[in-house]
């Protein structure tokens, strides 16, 4: 693993482990999970077994609350392409915010990170648990009072910190932000998934979510899970030790800011430096060969201020040179040390060719 790549808020390395457990179902054991001989048996059980693992995870009494999906982006579209009356979060995923302009979704207000009730009565309040650009922990529980029908893209969360599933409906994840394969994730239902399919077709997955089982990829999601399982702790413990160290490498540095939230996850890092551009930070580290992100990666093919940022306060001049720094377990107290110091040469280096 790189142990420069600071930014897995996009995407984190596959675990080795991860890898070792889904290679037997690349190389030969091509068994379709539906079919009703030994090999097709042979591919179920080991997606329930995953199904088993995601469930543990993320303290789903029932696996068969989960239910398999390509990631987080469809599960976010399914749950609220589902419901008629919607109000969303003020600093939503692209997938989320997108689809919820697409279907009329009410967009709450926030004072700071407060989000403020809707103005009307909705059939479904979606709230992200962590934010992605910032990792600002949200008060989603606080959403049970609004509507019926919670949902919340967890896809910062898991693996990473706490959070009460008793409190939502519906949850989002993807394997690819704790240590197992791209496309592939899941959506949480509580008591069991019935909402009508987005996808129509065969009848898998107890016929909520059509089209042929990923089996690689759900056997990898599920040896995932197992890991960030065991080393939730240790991972919170590593972030918060890596975040200090680069904090501490940039107290000599002048107008620069962090960007957080009241309660914070140590996985993310904006920070912000006056007086220049984040794209031009960004381009800057990755010649001395440090990953680091402007804003979330689905979001950093547009151009202009964040969002976010604006949302939370933070003025024009200061959210146009903020940078995202994400960690991982393949970074280390030395790398963080250097990207520190990479960091505080870069900005004085841009700043002395204004």
């Amino acid at each position: 693993m790189n142990e420069n790549y600071f930014d897995n808020a996009a995407s984190t390395p596959v675990d080795p482990i991860v890898v070792q457990e889904m290679l037997p179902f690349l190389t030969e054991a091509h068994g379709n999970a539906h079919s009703i001989h030994s090999a097709g048996m042979r591919a179920m059980q080991a997606v329930e077994l995953a199904r088993e693992r995601v469930a543990a995870l993320i303290g789903a009494e029932d696996p068969d609350e989960v239910v398999f999906t390509s990631g987080a982006t469809e599960s976010n579209n399914w749950v609220l392409r589902s419901y008629g009356k919607i109000a969303i979060g003020p600093f939503e995923h692209p997938s989320v915010a997108v689809t919820g302009c697409c279907v009329g979704a009410e967009v709450l207000g926030n004072e700071g990170e407060t989000i403020m009730p809707p103005t009307s009565s909705p059939d479904l309040v979606s709230v992200m648990w962590v934010n992605n650009e910032m990792g600002g922990i949200l008060d989603v529980p606080a959403c049970r009072t609004w509507a019926r029908n919670v949902h919340s893209d967890l896809t910062q969360a898991v693996g990473k910190v706490p959070f009460d599933l008793k409190s939502i409906c519906f949850g989002s994840l993807s394997a690819h932000k704790f240590y197992g394969p791209k496309g592939v994730g899941a959506l949480y239902a509580h008591g069991g998934c019935n909402l009508d399919p987005l996808l129509a077709g065969g009848g898998q997955e107890h016929g909520a979510r059509a089209g042929t089982l990923n089996v690689p990829g759900i056997v990898g999601m599920g040896a995932a899970a197992a890991v960030a399982r065991d080393r939730q702790e240790q991972d919170f413990a590593h972030a918060t030790e890596l975040r200090a160290i680069v904090l501490d490498e940039l107290s000599s540095v002048s107008d620069w800011r962090e960007n957080r939230c009241t309660r914070q996850s140590p996985f993310v890092l904006n920070l912000s430096f006056l007086g220049l551009v984040g794209e031009a930070l960004v381009v800057e580290l990755d010649c001395v060969g440090f990953a680091v992100s402007a804003a979330s990666a689905c979001k950093s093919s547009s151009h202009g201020t964040s969002g976010v940022l604006t949302a939370l306060g933070v003025p024009a001049d200061w959210a146009k040179g903020a940078l995202r720094i994400s960690f991982g377990r393949s970074n280390t107290k030395e790398s963080a040390r250097a990207l520190g110091v990479a960091l505080r040469e870069g900005v004085a280096s841009l700043r002395a060719m204004r």
